[in-house]
C-alpha cells in the first residue's frame, strides 16, 4: 500500500526518501533515476565523475551544474579528456559551470585514463564495476532514512581496487553513493513510492 504525505496544498502526494527535497531537479532525478540499474559505460563514467565532484558539496549543487559538466567534458567521453591538453585544463579551470577545483578537474582526467585502461583490459566497464554485487542490484529494505549507511563492504573493496587502478575521489562512501546512483543497490526506503519499481528491475524478481 503506498504511503502519502501531505503538501503545502493540504492535498496527498506519493512519499519519497526522506533526502529528496521539492525541488524540481531533485525529484526528478530521485523519480527516474536513483536507483535505476545502468551498465552503460557512457553513463557510469558520468556518474563516477559527478560523485567524485561532489565530495564536499550537495548532490543539488552537482545536478545543477550536470549540463554544464556534459559541455564542459565532451559528453563525457573517457577517451577525449583522457587527452586534454594543459591549454584545455585551464580552459576548464575558468569555466564558471563547473566546480573550479583543480585537484577534482585533475582527478576528472586521471579517471579517465584509468576508466580507459580498464576499458582496454575488460572489454567494458560495466562488468568490471557490477562484479561487486555479483552482476544483481542489492535490495535492501531501509525503513527510514536513518538505516541507510554511508559504506558498505562492497564500497569498499571497490574503492581499494579503483585506487589500485589510479583513480582518485573514489573513497568507500563516494563509492557507496555511486553503488546507489547507478542501481547496484536499491536504498530507497521501503516507504517511498519508487521502492517497489526499483526492486521489480531486479533480476532476483
Amino acid at each position: 500500500m503506498a504511503v502519502y504525505e501531505k503538501n503545502a496544498a493540504n492535498t496527498t502526494m506519493p512519499a519519497r526518501c526522506q533526502w529528496c527535497s521539492e525541488d524540481p531537479l531533485y525529484i526528478a532525478y530521485h523519480d527516474n533515476e536513483w536507483g535505476v540499474p545502468v551498465y552503460d559505460d557512457r553513463k557510469l563514467f558520468e556518474f563516477l565523475i559527478l560523485e567524485g565532484a561532489q565530495a564536499g558539496l550537495s548532490w543539488i549543487t552537482i545536478l545543477r551544474k550536470r549540463e554544464n559538466y556534459r559541455k564542459a567534458f565532451d559528453g563525457f567521453d573517457w577517451e577525449k579528456i583522457a587527452a586534454y591538453s594543459d591549454d584545455k585544463i585551464m580552459g576548464l579551470l575558468q569555466n564558471p559551470g563547473i566546480i573550479r577545483n583543480r585537484l577534482k578537474i585533475a582527478a576528472t582526467i586521471q579517471n579517465a585514463k584509468s576508466f580507459a585502461n580498464i576499458v582496454n583490459q575488460y572489454g567494458n566497464f560495466s562488468g568490471f564495476i557490477w562484479k561487486y554485487v555479483q552482476g544483481v542490484p542489492i535490495q535492501n529494505t531501509w525503513q527510514n532514512i536513518g538505516e541507510v549507511p554511508a559504506q558498505s563492504k562492497e564500497s569498499e573493496l571497490m574503492s581499494k581496487e579503483l585506487k589500485k587502478w589510479g583513480f582518485r575521489f573514489v573513497g568507500p562512501t563516494i563509492c557507496y553513493a555511486y553503488m546507489q546512483a547507478v542501481g547496484m543497490v536499491n536504498d530507497h526506503t521501503t516507504d517511498c513510492l519508487r521502492y517497489k519499481g526499483i526492486r521489480a528491475l531486479s533480476q532476483k524478481d
